[in-house]
């Protein structure tokens, strides 16, 4: 079975899985690591499926990733499997391996000490994929490169693959990448964002979890410059849980600042809160 590990603890040379519902949350973890890859001086490669290639450059960028600087000198790729891996036919395990061979000779042609990818498996759910074209692959792709040389995350979305395939990607890989939750349930998710750094919540967040947010408002205020809480998720807010979040960007010091997206509803009561009146507190409505 897969360890989980979030992203910054993701080891050099790893074969590791991402499986996904909510695909903000996915995407912040592609940008870590993809980030993460940039800043250690690694070529990164993204193959994409389900999201456009320039779609995906977008979110990156926005996250700053440094996107436009690094696919200008070449030390970051985006690319999808139509063109790069299925060419124009089904799914092949060995041209998708061996396109990750040329990608490993190219980073080192390029003077590359190592390479990142990451790659969307929603190609196995396609109408002429083999199952065994995914378990080969899978399985093969640890022996492509020296130990460390090459770090993988394959990205596995929960409503496309069944739970024996799932299963399987667990058990293959050497480590399973996911957000540090601080709650879960069915009505509410309070977890920590990556790129840019602080907090997302989506549900529903009232004074009975005022605890769970206080915990990560105050980890995200002791690890990042900056505090970025992604609300655009979030259906409904309270008084009590609102009036913690201004007063927690009141207590900041002046060279810091809350950055927040949200959706009109949130918007209103954040400012009837005393958002609008605080400095640190910036409120950017969702489009």
């Amino acid at each position: 079975m897969a360890e989980a590990v979030t992203v910054e603890q993701l080891g050099a040379g790893t074969h590791a899985c991402l499986t996904f519902t909510d695909p903000d949350e996915r995407i912040d973890l592609i940008a870590a690591f993809v980030g993460d890859g940039l800043e250690r001086g690694d070529r990164v490669v993204c193959f994409t499926d389900a999201i456009a290639p320039h779609t995906l450059a977008e979110e990156l960028s926005q996250r700053s990733v440094g996107y436009g600087e690094a696919i200008a000198t070449g030390q970051l790729r985006v690319t999808d499997y139509t063109t790069t891996w299925l060419n124009g036919g089904a799914p092949s395990a060995r041209r998708m391996l061996d396109a990750l061979t040329e990608e490993l000779s190219a980073a080192a042609a390029a003077g590359f000490t190592a390479l990142r990818v990451t790659a969307d498996m929603g190609w196995a759910t396609r109408p002429h994929a083999a199952a065994q074209e995914l378990l080969h692959f899978e399985r093969q792709i640890g022996d492509l490169a020296p130990a460390g040389t090459l770090t993988t995350i394959c990205q596995y979305d929960r409503d496309l693959f069944d739970a024996v395939t799932l299963a399987f990607a667990a058990e293959v890989h050497q480590q399973t990448v996911a957000a540090q939750v601080y709650h879960e349930d069915p009505l509410l998710r309070v977890c920590r964002q990556y790129r840019p750094p602080g907090v997302r919540i989506a549900g529903e967040l009232d004074y009975r979890h005022l605890a769970v947010l206080q915990q990560a408002l105050a980890e995200s205020i002791r690890l990042d410059q900056h505090i970025h809480l992604d609300l655009r998720r979030l259906h409904y807010l309270d008084g009590a849980c609102a009036a913690a979040i201004v007063r927690t960007a009141t207590q900041l010091p002046p060279d810091r600042h809350m950055l927040v997206r949200c959706g009109p509803l949130v918007d209103k009561l954040l400012r009837l809160c005393g958002a609008i009146d605080v400095r640190q507190l910036r409120v950017t409505p969702a489009p």
